[in-house]
């Protein structure tokens, strides 16, 4: 059996963390996604953590509930049951856990920080950002402040919110990849945080629930490694004094080094079910794509803890 990159113990992670999976439902999952919530549903249970479901909705432009109903049910039929909210409570609507139910939180956090730090309106759109900015390889476009002094009052109607992003690193131990320093400042610039259409951003949306959720353990894929330098530093804006943890697992690749994704079809859960996979089979094969196993071999829900000691 193959095991993470650094060993994971008590020491390490605290009795009783918080972790959660939060998907989008902005398509059917995929094998990319097993592979997120066999280290989430694996590390909490090895570790006495206890596992959150989000659906994670912000963007209502995409999200469609046919995606959120069938993700419901293939972590049913998978054995993925969270420990807080009951399934139930997302089909029936009474669920707090879900994004698009929060807008009223988000804007009452984000005035609270406009009463004492600089927030601005913003009217770039991605295609200015884009004359504005060469694009290099590998690397996100980073926001030049072209509106910083522009004084766009943060209300009126198709103006953007961004949040000033100081100079300076931020740095914070991955629990499998190590020590590691990000500059926001120089990665992304004036963080988005309300697009031009008044939807919350990721960054800005996740770093709220997580701290009102009391989630102190972020289990996610290496894609979003470049995403944590400025959710700490936002959480530390907002007032969280104690970042949480963070550990970003490997990515299911394609054969040409892109990863998956929802919009492609790629390696479907509900096709492979439809295929005759049972759920042990394709918890294996996840385990297998993470490097937890050498080989793919069925493995149930209850025993993925095994995995991670």
């Amino acid at each position: 059996m193959r095991r993470p990159t650094l060993a994971l113990d008590s020491s390490s992670i605290p009795s009783g963390a918080i972790t959660r999976f939060a998907p989008a439902p902005t398509g059917f999952l995929h094998l990319g996604h097993l592979v997120s919530a066999v280290f989430v549903w694996g590390v909490a249970r090895r570790f006495g953590s206890r596992v959150l479901l989000r659906i994670e909705d912000h963007d209502q432009g995409r999200s469609r509930a046919v995606y959120e109903s069938a993700l419901l049910e293939d972590l049913e039929w998978l054995g993925l049951l969270p420990d807080e909210p009951a399934l139930e409570s997302f089909r029936t609507g009474s669920s707090p856990f879900r994004q698009s139910g929060r807008g009223d939180r988000y804007a009452s956090v984000l005035n609270d920080l406009a009463s004492d730090y600089p927030v601005y309106g913003c009217r770039c759109s991605r295609r200015d950002i884009a004359d504005e900015v060469d694009a290099v390889p590998g690397d996100e476009r980073r926001y030049p402040g072209t509106c910083r002094e522009r004084d766009l009052r943060i209300d009126d109607e198709g103006v953007a919110v961004r949040i000033v992003m100081e100079p300076g690193a931020e740095r914070f131990d991955d629990l499998l990849l190590g020590p590691q320093k990000q500059t926001p400042e120089q990665q992304c610039g004036d963080l988005l945080v309300r697009d031009r259409l008044a939807q919350w951003t990721y960054q800005f949306a996740v770093t709220v629930d997580d701290w009102d959720q009391g989630v102190n353990l972020i289990i996610r894929g290496e894609d979003l490694l470049s995403s944590t330098g400025r959710q700490i530093r936002l959480a530390r804006l907002l007032g969280r004094e104690e970042p949480p943890l963070f550990l970003h697992h490997p990515l299911v690749l394609k054969p040409s080094g892109e990863k998956l994704s929802k919009a492609n079809r790629d390696t479907g859960i509900r096709e492979l079910r439809a295929a005759g996979m049972e759920a042990a089979e394709l918890l294996g094969e996840a385990a297998y794509r993470g490097g937890l196993l050498t080989r793919a071999r069925p493995i149930t829900a209850a025993d993925i803890g095994e995995l991670f000691g």
